[in-house]
């Protein structure tokens, strides 16, 4: 019997049509034999899906279920597509966990920490893993410039400590740029981060579970056009070169491999993942985690799928698969 999956899309930040891209291209992918797929869209207080007569039902949110054409659906799971709040924060899983609905990213605890690109740091620290030196900035908090450039360097990177796509993300090389870039940041989160900049390679490592094992794609190394991985080289063509497989020795691209699992167990990740580093001389420095990485045709995971010679259309199924698995468990 078919199952009936939500596919998620849209949210509350600025990466709303980001979202809307990559779920237009995993409902094309997803196996119409196997599941029902309803692109369920929202923002705000608005969930609704919307028929080919673009005629909107709203989602009843006291069980998350649809009313159409007089019969009452209900999702077997939910395919998370939200980039940014309310889907990557934890917000929505902790809403599908007292439902029962199954999901097919991180859960509650792994969403919400792995948001906060401070305190994943600070977690991946304990681990024995390198990252660049940051400093944490509140807002209504003082701060001081010179001693943020002092601590951190310059260059050095000024970005919302929660967000996504490099909304809000500025390069700052001369210390009389810095309080506008930290301005910038706080005009996108209310935790902005002061990072220091680390000259090498920057390489990308997606991941999932299957099984007892990880299945793990082919490594991406990204060289911007921009003065580094902006919103602009992330979803401009041509404005950023992704080389799958990267250009770095095996025995390096093993160890990425290595790091990346590690951190994805050590983290409690479920679902498609990618794994950012930058790699400097023989150090590996840990980037960030994407929990809800972007499934546009251009987007980097599902070219590392392609690379590896699989099928986006198999690669989505086991994410399905193993969240529903996961329920039977329970």
């Amino acid at each position: 019997m078919k199952k009936n999956i939500a596919l998620l899309a849209g949210g509350d930040s600025g990466e709303f049509e980001v979202s809307l891209r990559s779920a237009s291209m995993v409902g094309k992918s997803l196996n119409q034999s196997l599941y029902n797929v309803y692109l369920i869209k929202m923002f705000a207080q608005d969930w609704y899906f919307e028929d080919e007569q673009n005629q909107k039902f709203p989602i009843d949110k006291n069980d998350f279920s649809l009313e159409l054409n007089g019969q009452k659906i209900c999702f077997d799971a939910v395919f998370m597509m939200i980039h940014g709040t309310p889907g990557e924060n934890g917000k929505l899983q902790g809403y599908f966990d007292l439902l029962d609905i199954p999901y097919t990213n991180c859960d509650l605890f792994t969403s919400s920490l792995t948001f906060n690109k401070f305190y994943t740091n600070q977690q991946i620290k304990m681990l024995g893993l390198m990252t660049p030196f940051s400093r944490l900035l509140l807002r209504n908090e003082k701060y001081d410039i010179d001693k943020i450039a002092e601590d951190v360097g310059l260059p050095c990177f000024v970005k919302p400590n929660e967000g996504g796509s490099s909304l809000g993300t500025t390069r700052v090389n001369k210390k009389e740029d810095l309080q506008q870039a930290i301005e910038k940041a706080f005009e996108v989160d209310n935790q902005v981060l002061a990072e220091e900049f680390i000259d090498g390679t920057e390489v990308t490592c997606g991941l999932i579970r299957k099984g007892n094992d990880t299945l793990i794609f082919p490594l991406t190394e990204i060289v911007s056009k921009n003065e580094f991985f902006d919103y602009e080289a992330k979803y401009t063509k041509g404005m950023a070169d992704e080389i799958t497989p990267a250009r770095i020795e095996e025995d390096t691209a093993l160890e990425v491999k290595r790091l990346s699992n590690f951190v994805y167990n050590k983290l409690f990740c479920k679902g498609i993942v990618r794994v950012d580093f930058i790699l400097k001389n023989d150090e590996y420095y840990f980037l960030e985690l994407n929990t809800v990485p972007g499934m546009s045709e251009a987007s980097i995971v599902p070219q590392q799928i392609r690379a590896a010679g699989l099928k986006e259309s198999d690669i989505f199924s086991l994410a399905i698969e193993n969240a529903l698995n996961e329920k039977k468990t329970d």
